[in-house]
């Protein structure tokens, strides 16, 4: 299945929420070992932590497929579709190679 760089974008910035919600409950719940959490606080981080994985996963995926069919170095199209993923999304709508250059 063909991928645009638009949809890896979308899919870094889901990994990207994802990872802050896994962060946010780890920052509000505190250390596990500290204070034992609640049995729902464990699920709700267990769930938040599975999805980040899987969206991660996802993500890695997508991205080592995109590289291959357009025959460009994975990590560089993983550094791309990072930095894509934190601007403005009407920003990120270009891809890298349709952006002017330093030469403009």
């Amino acid at each position: 299945m063909a991928h645009t760089f638009e949809e890896l974008v979308e899919k870094q910035r889901a990994a990207d929420e994802a990872h802050a919600r896994v962060e946010a409950l780890r920052d509000a719940y505190g250390a596990p070992t500290a204070a034992p959490w609640s049995d729902i606080q464990t699920d709700t981080y267990e769930t938040a932590w599975r999805a980040w994985r899987d969206l991660a996963r996802d993500v890695q995926a997508t991205v080592t497929e995109y590289a291959k069919d357009e025959g460009r170095p994975r990590n560089d199209v993983e550094a791309q579709v990072k930095t894509a993923a934190k601007t403005p999304p009407e920003r990120a709508a270009e891809s890298p190679e349709d952006s002017p250059g330093e030469d403009g």
